[in-house]
């Protein structure tokens, strides 16, 4: 009675120093009861000792994410292994769907892990502004997220964890947070906008560049931050030690949480990580490619699929790997009551709002699944109305955001979703779409996008895009707008009511394939302008990355790309650059020959009425210098 009485109490002292590890309650701050249940983990723990220091290693670095003017996400692992938390098992069929329960399946230890965390204003933690101590364990395969409160508007601090009444200390990681909700913002913002890293394609030196340049103040990911493929299904690994681990295709909780692991041991991605806060969302590779609401392209919910695929569920996958992303990203839960929900908004001052759309894992209707009747099936029902990439609930909350957005007297409104919106078209004549997994497939939910935009004059958009591992730059156009709106001017721009940057990848290949010419691509590209009136630019060659300058009177995109992902390398090359002024809801136009780019030319890709000029100029960022790569 004595020893029940004191687990009880145990549990009860316990419960501060584990709640404070928001993974625990993952995916649900406003119910416990969903997540894991913190008494029985302390009573589990209450006669081992803590795991000692120097059995302990902060494996993974840290992060920072989804700051607000007052607060910002902490993330790292203090685990006794490299290894995670061993879990072959997939949910089961009577634990509700996406809740983070662990209990009945994982490999548990019976041993917590005590961390210390804090957070300054100064490198060297004599300011002091929010600290704390909490537990970590298997459960959760040892991640430590945490809220740090208490902050001022757009500062930056310093953080750092260590492991509780020793010198074991992570590395000191650096953040930043929001401007002051409605508030004017004293100096423009600046982003790096990236998508889609292939761990055995290449590494990861975009990241990287960032860093060394330390060229902005938050990073935006939109999604394929990990791939859940086997070592040469999409990439060969082995010639640079970039085996993704483990080495089959992605199904259990253990698999999700390995994968994303392993991807966190590029040197460059964990940098970025340390020093900028990020703000992301999945695509569709961080579960299962061309991800829809009840399958994907391996693996549907009918009797074929679940036997062929092991006995897996689509269901159960998918919470296998959101489960793991939770625990494994510097995110907050938004919707306490949806474990799926990811989509969300940031406000930075009076500046912009950031709006980040899933327009893959949460409700989305069916998609391209690689057959060709489901090819032509889809082709036949790209514009039916009942079709969306979103859901009517997320719908109707993005539809609201941006009507408030505008009401609030915000000056820009940012888009972060993962496909291409603008129509892409790779025939003249027969009106053929590049992508019908992208908002080419999904006509009707666009144009009930665009008219939200037009019917309430919400001016000022830049819609952010990823997933095709190309480079596009389009006037946002609703082409088939009602006759009243007038009519789209591609020479100037007017007629349009925002513009669409779409980012290539840090890694993974081109969409013409990874050993494409320079040559190749250029045919291509210049066919591509030649079809689509507001495609202003397109690569389809470089790996790379974008950053946005944002300020009240203009937008600003710089476009980089990689000319080596092979070998790790600073090494970048300046394709093109953008400029959006306020009120013009286009891309700025230069010269006699209204060309886009903000020199009238770009380094590569092809450039509507203006001139590609190939110099091979790269910076390297590690020894700051410029050389001709190739020579």
């Amino acid at each position: 009675m004595k020893q029940t009485t004191g687990i009880l109490l145990f549990a009860v002292g316990a419960s501060a120093f584990y709640a404070g590890n928001i993974n625990y309650f993952s995916p649900s701050l406003h119910h416990p009861s969903l997540g894991i249940s913190i008494p029985k983990v302390a009573a589990r723990t209450f006669e081992s000792l803590p795991w000692k220091p120097e059995q302990l290693n902060f494996t993974h670095g840290v992060a920072s994410g989804d700051p607000y003017d007052d607060s910002v996400i902490l993330w790292t692992r203090a685990a006794p292994m490299i290894d995670n938390d061993h879990s072959n098992t997939t949910v089961s069929g009577t634990t509700g769907l996406f809740s983070h329960e662990t209990e009945e399946f994982v490999m548990f230890s019976k041993s917590k892990v005590c961390v210390d965390w804090k957070i300054a204003t100064d490198e060297k933690f004599e300011k002091v502004v929010d600290e704390g101590r909490v537990w970590t364990s298997s459960d959760i395969d040892f991640t430590v997220k945490v809220e740090a409160k208490r902050l001022c508007p757009f500062t930056t601090y310093y953080y750092q964890f260590s492991i509780c009444d020793s010198y074991n200390n992570s590395p000191v990681g650096r953040t930043k947070t929001l401007p002051a909700r409605g508030k004017r913002v004293p100096s423009d913002i600046k982003l790096a906008v990236y998508s889609c890293s292939n761990y055995p394609q290449g590494f990861f030196n975009m990241y990287g560049n960032t860093v060394r340049k330390d060229s902005v103040d938050f990073i935006v990911f939109l999604g394929d931050y990990t791939y859940e493929f086997p070592n040469g299904l999409y990439g060969w690994g082995d010639a640079l030690g970039r085996i993704p681990q483990p080495d089959r295709m992605t199904y259990t909780l253990y698999d999700y949480r390995r994968r994303i692991a392993t991807y966190r041991t590029d040197l460059d991605l964990v940098a970025n990580h340390m020093k900028f806060p990020w703000i992301q969302v999945w695509d569709d590779h961080e579960v299962a490619d061309n991800a829809w609401r009840d399958g994907s392209s391996f693996l549907q919910n009918d009797e074929d699929s679940f036997i062929s695929d092991g006995g897996v569920s689509t269901d159960s996958r998918k919470a296998n790997a959101v489960r793991a992303y939770f625990e494994w990203m510097p995110i907050r839960q938004v919707d306490m009551d949806d474990g799926l929900r990811i989509w969300r908004d940031f406000k930075f001052g009076d500046l912009f709002d950031l709006i980040m759309l899933d327009t893959r894992q949460y409700d989305r209707s069916i998609t391209d699944q690689y057959t060709v009747s489901l090819y032509r099936y889809i082709k036949d029902i790209s514009n039916d109305t009942s079709r969306s990439l979103m859901g009517p609930r997320q719908e109707a909350w993005f539809y609201r955001t941006l009507k408030q957005s505008s009401k609030r007297g915000t000056k820009w409104r940012l888009i972060g979703n993962q496909v291409v919106f603008s129509q892409l078209l790779v025939s003249e004549n027969m009106n053929l779409p590049y992508n019908y997994d992208a908002w080419d497939g999904y006509v009707a939910n666009r144009n009930r996008t665009f008219a939200t935009l037009y019917e309430n004059g919400i001016t000022n958009n830049i819609m952010l895009a990823g997933d095709t591992h190309a480079s596009w730059v389009s006037d946002l156009v609703w082409l088939d707008a009602p006759t009243e709106l007038g009519k789209y001017d591609p020479l100037t721009g007017r007629g349009a009511i925002g513009v669409e940057f779409a980012v290539s990848a840090v890694s993974s290949p081109s969409p013409l394939g990874q050993n494409v010419t320079m040559e190749e691509t250029e045919t291509v590209t210049t066919l591509l302008t030649s079809f689509n009136q507001e495609l202003q630019w397109t690569d389809l060659f470089y790996r790379g990355y974008y950053e946005l300058c944002i300020g009240y009177e203009g937008v600003s995109a710089r476009f980089y790309g990689s000319p080596d992902i092979r070998t790790r390398n600073g090494f970048e090359v300046s394709l093109a650059n953008f400029t959006v002024k306020d009120g013009e809801n286009r891309l700025q136009r230069y010269g006699d020959d209204m060309v886009a780019s903000v020199d009238g030319k770009v380094e590569f890709g092809s450039l509507q009425r203006g001139k590609t000029v190939t110099t091979n100029l790269t910076y390297d960022t590690e020894e700051k210098k410029w050389f001709v790569f190739g020579e």
